[in-house]
């Protein structure tokens, strides 16, 4: 069967994996960066930077402008996507580990419905709730029992980097069923960049930029894969496999995560976190039995993106 005779619940499915294997190196490519360079930094100067080849990309298949009501959306995607989930979770890897923060990000597929529900009108079933719920409470009780049983300050920015995310997320995939995934966070970072800009230079100037070469390692992954590439395959998945049912593939990503965690920033995650990985997993298999209501009329009737084509 080829991939364009998948159903759109499976090709949604398949890329949302493809995009959740891209942010799993995330957090332990910003531990590597965040040894030498600042945090702040790092969170405004990765999108900055990634804006130049998003733009080089829309001048090469002549993408028109996205139409002036979609604008203020695409304000909130980079609110979430651009400043609020890049700034909050770097500082926060200042202070806890990637598996750490793998395990606090494992509630980011509730957060995900949730604001999917309310943006796009997705209704999701009761059973899916409740799987839902006992996955992100399966992390949250991985977090605490880490913690030693109370949070530590940085979870606080890891919740918010969630809140962020999910909102960005779920903003952008109604922008992307009108303008493409790609589209979508290339304009994002493209209109973001002049309010970057002198930021990023300040923080330049106060902080400076001399860092050893795992941590630009760090730092170019985050900013050409967690910024851009991964969100080509992320918000495409999220438009056509629906908000609530591809948001559940982000619980793979904590255990994706924390392999990665092992494999590049030498941490080694015990036996427990491998025994809530696979609970969690099993929850992610459950609630795929779960029917989820459509979304509405309102949402179905958005219309299509045009084709655009690669200029020769």
């Amino acid at each position: 069967m080829s991939a364009t005779a998948l159903r759109p619940e499976t090709r949604g499915l398949l890329l949302g994996v493809v995009g959740v294997a891209v942010f799993s190196l995330t957090l332990p490519m910003t531990r590597l960066a965040v040894v030498d360079l600042d945090p702040v930094w790092i969170g405004l100067a990765r999108a900055l930077l990634a804006a130049l080849p998003a733009a080089a990309w829309l001048a090469w298949i002549g993408a028109p402008r996205p139409p002036r009501e979609l604008l203020p959306r695409l304000a909130i995607v980079a609110g979430g996507v651009i400043v609020g989930f890049p700034t909050l979770s770097s500082v926060a890897m200042r202070h806890v580990d990637a598996s750490h923060g793998a395990v606090v990000l494992g509630v980011l597929p509730l957060a995900t419905a949730l604001a999917g529900a309310w943006l796009a009108g997705e209704r999701p079933s009761r059973s899916y709730w409740v799987f839902a719920l006992i996955g992100a409470g399966l992390v949250c009780a991985f977090a605490l029992r880490a913690g030693g049983g109370r949070p530590q300050a940085a979870d606080a920015l890891l919740v918010l980097a969630v809140a962020a995310a999910a909102i960005g997320y779920a903003e952008g995939a109604r922008v992307a069923q009108r303008l493409g995934g790609p589209q979508t966070i290339c304009w994002t970072l493209v209109y973001a960049a002049p309010f970057l800009a002198p930021v990023v230079a300040w923080l330049s100037w106060v902080h400076g930029v001399q860092a050893r070469p795992s941590a630009w390692l760090g730092f170019a992954y985050v900013t050409l894969f967690s910024q851009l590439l991964g969100f080509f395959a992320w918000y495409k998945a999220l438009a056509i496999g629906g908000i609530a049912r591809v948001s559940q593939v982000q619980l793979l990503q904590t255990f994706m995560t924390l392999a990665f965690a092992a494999a590049v920033a030498g941490e080694r995650p015990t036996l427990a976190t491998w025994g809530f990985a696979a609970a969690v997993v099993a929850v992610v298999a459950a609630q795929r039995a779960t029917g989820i209501a459509a979304p509405s009329p309102a949402v179905r009737t958005v219309p299509a993106a045009p084709s655009v084509s690669p200029k020769p």
